[in-house]
């Protein structure tokens, strides 16, 4: 049986197909060490180590800058650990959920000290957003007879104001002369939330005047419910992963997630109009406290021939729904192409789609405001993102290798059948979001 890859320095090692597989499974429940591909294979009692180091910008907005380095060890009975460590920062501005108007329009920061104000035509960006988060995940894989794998690990993120805590474990069953493998995962998360300024009051207008005045602080604290809240999240997933022939493999993932505690985002906002369009107020928005998502994940990878220089073609599709009355379509297909004999292009093109959730408005007019749930933040609206780019890998002397990669991407919020008002007219509200991502990866 041959096993799909990519140009590698790892072709002359005793691949680990059993290991490898369980470790994708975990990395699609989000918790494993590699990418949700096939990981790389080791030697025993040898050390491969992946480090990479990634910018995120986008255009007036939030820039990340993320390190990653991931050890892997496999030893001489095909147990492996895995280990993997995150450190990312992020700032810049980010929408407040409030829409453009004609004119300026002020803003009280999430702390409650200070404000911030929008020139009028502009989305109101919150300039203060700022976080740095450390993520350390490990993994256990081993045989557990000559046809089952297991692997259990766990997770460990902080950021400035969330912690998560999480464990996972999964099974696989190889028969079918080891070409069929089926595989069952389960995972628990558990993450606190500890907002600047607290938790804020679904549907309290936010408090908007001279925060050093003697009142402030009452009146401000008249708006929150709580220092923090929670959350709780159980993933399970089934898989089924088949080697065609030499050159072709596939996979085909099923998961279910129930989440459940505090979803709402404490740091947006709702605008409330007149019946003109003009703003009259600010409120916190409000989420339902449990969401369930179902997704199937369909991915081949075919290596074609000696007449098209071996290239590997990795195509998959995603589709996910959810009870907030969300739906996703993600097309993603790589080519792998190698340029001579040590070096490699991988051109990337991937197609997002998502319809809005049942409680999603860009704004509420005042007459009509909400009394249940309600949210205009952009991401849970209707929208389409594309990501372009390409990846040039090279292997080096003593066979390490090293990457580079430049992305492209762009996000499309679209209207979702709402009638605007006449002072929204010429308004941007629905901005384009663009990034440009850049990464250098060293494996060794």
């Amino acid at each position: 049986m041959n096993k799909l890859n990519k140009t590698s320095k790892k072709t002359n090692k005793k691949p680990n197909i059993k290991a490898a597989l369980s470790l994708a499974t975990s990395a699609l429940l989000g918790t494993g060490v590699l990418s949700a591909g096939v990981a790389q294979a080791t030697e025993a009692d040898e050390w491969q180590f992946d480090s990479a180091f990634l910018v995120y910008s986008e255009a007036d907005r939030v820039s990340a800058t993320e390190a990653i380095i991931a050890g892997t060890k496999t030893f001489a009975n095909d147990e492996t650990l895995s280990l993997k460590v995150t450190i990312d920062a992020l700032t810049g501005a980010s929408a407040n959920g409030a829409v453009a108007q004609p004119n300026a329009q002020t803003f009280t920061r999430p702390s409650g000290n200070g404000q911030y104000v929008t020139p009028a035509g502009e989305t109101p960006l919150d300039d203060t957003f700022h976080d740095t988060r450390v993520q350390l995940n490990a993994q256990w894989t081993q045989p557990l007879s000559d046809n089952i794998t297991g692997s259990v690990g766990g997770h460990f993120s902080k950021e400035y104001d969330y912690l998560s805590l999480g464990v996972n474990g999964n099974l696989a069953y190889d028969f079918n002369k080891k070409n069929t493998t089926v595989s069952m995962g389960l995972s628990y998360f558990q993450d606190t939330f500890t907002p600047e300024g607290g938790i804020p009051k679904p549907h309290s207008s936010m408090l908007v005047g001279d925060s050093s005045s003697p009142e402030w602080d009452a009146e401000f604290a008249k708006t929150r419910i709580g220092d923090s809240d929670d959350k709780s999240t159980a993933d399970i997933l089934v898989g089924v992963t088949q080697v065609i022939n030499r050159r072709m493999i596939t996979a085909f993932n099923y998961s279910y997630s129930m989440v459940d505690g505090y979803l709402t985002d404490p740091f947006k906002v709702v605008s409330v109009l007149n019946t003109d369009g003009l703003a009259q107020d600010y409120i916190y928005e409000s989420r339902p406290d449990s969401r369930v998502k179902q997704s199937t994940f369909m991915q081949a990878k075919y290596n074609f021939d000696d007449s098209l220089l071996n290239t590997v073609a990795d195509v998959s599709y995603r589709y996910m729904w959810d009870d907030w009355g969300i739906n996703s379509h993600t097309i993603d297909t790589r080519f792998t192409i190698p340029v001579g004999a040590t070096s490699y292009i991988e051109p990337h093109i991937r197609f997002y789609q998502q319809s809005e959730a049942d409680f999603y408005q860009p704004y509420v007019i005042d007459e009509q405001a909400p009394i249940g749930f309600v949210s205009a933040d952009y991401r849970i609206g209707e929208m389409t993102a594309i990501t372009v780019g390409a990846k040039y890998g090279v292997v080096l002397n003593g066979g390490n290798e090293l990457s580079f990669r430049l992305e492209y991407y762009r996000q499309t919020p679209t209207n979702a059948g709402f009638t605007d008002p006449n002072a929204l007219n010429g308004q941007d509200i629905y901005p384009v979001v663009e990034a440009i991502i850049a990464q250098v990866s060293y494996s060794f």
